[in-house]
């Protein structure tokens, strides 16, 4: 089994939020970066529970610059065996999806696996994107995945429930809280990752399209306002003043 995983680097959760250049770069002066949770704890663990059962090999592969080496040496001593890095600076999702498209469209992996979502932009559009430009299925939000030859098993969260679906071939999933276990790198690992190899490639990608023109913090949270039970006429005000708002 052939696996690619896709992994990103995050600001830690606990990472104050702040902006630069008339507000137009996220200020990453003191920032300490992650892994992308969603991709380390759910899509890699996978991929590396799936070959330690059926055998196979898992490769991670990140955009971003030589600064990013850090989260995939940590993906390398996880267990993944190889790893490569497209060297561009993030850019938008579309230019992030054609580039990881472009490495995978001649490699022949039978899943290509990436968390749901990361947790700075929150966008979800990556791996819809990835299986568009490479022309196959895509699961999104899996929280359970069995793989039985050709035929895989998945179970994905919906809006009030969950759906099981099965799929041939190769294919393109998200995963989400409950797909795998997180797993913390021994050192063992760690001093294995030094040897694995990682391979720096230029971008084969789209451009970037999109251009950021001002990010903006939300407002502070109001406190909770009580309203007394017998008081309906103001509970009704309040409504329509809080509808207007939004």
């Amino acid at each position: 089994m052939n696996l690619l995983v896709c992994i990103s680097k995050t600001p830690d959760t606990t990472s104050k939020i702040a902006f630069k250049s008339d507000d137009t770069e996220y200020n990453s002066d003191g920032i300490s970066f992650i892994m992308n949770p969603y991709d380390e704890w759910y899509a890699l663990v996978k991929a590396l529970e799936l070959v330690e059962k059926d055998g196979g090999n898992v490769t991670v592969i990140n955009v971003g610059p030589a600064s990013n080496d850090i989260i995939i040496r940590k993906a390398l001593a996880i267990g993944a065996n190889d790893a490569v890095r497209i060297d561009l600076a993030s850019g938008d999702s579309f230019q992030i999806a054609s580039n990881i498209a472009a490495f995978a469209r001649s490699k022949n992996f039978d899943i290509v696996l990436l968390g749901k979502e990361t947790i700075d932009y929150n966008g979800s559009e990556v791996g819809a994107m990835v299986a568009e430009l490479l022309d196959l299925p895509y699961i999104s939000y899996a929280s359970h995945l069995e793989v039985n030859g050709t035929l895989s098993t998945i179970t994905r969260d919906i809006e009030g429930g969950v759906e099981v679906c099965q799929i041939e071939g190769p294919f393109v999933l998200s995963a989400a809280k409950g797909l795998a276990e997180q797993r913390i790198p021994n050192m063992k690992g760690i001093m294995m990752a030094k040897n694995k190899p990682l391979e720096v490639i230029p971008p084969i990608g789209e451009n970037n399209r999109v251009n950021t023109r001002k990010f903006i913090l939300p407002g502070g949270k109001s406190g909770v306002k009580l309203i007394d039970p017998d008081n309906m006429d103001e509970l009704v005000r309040m409504l329509h003043e809080v509808s207007k708002v939004i």
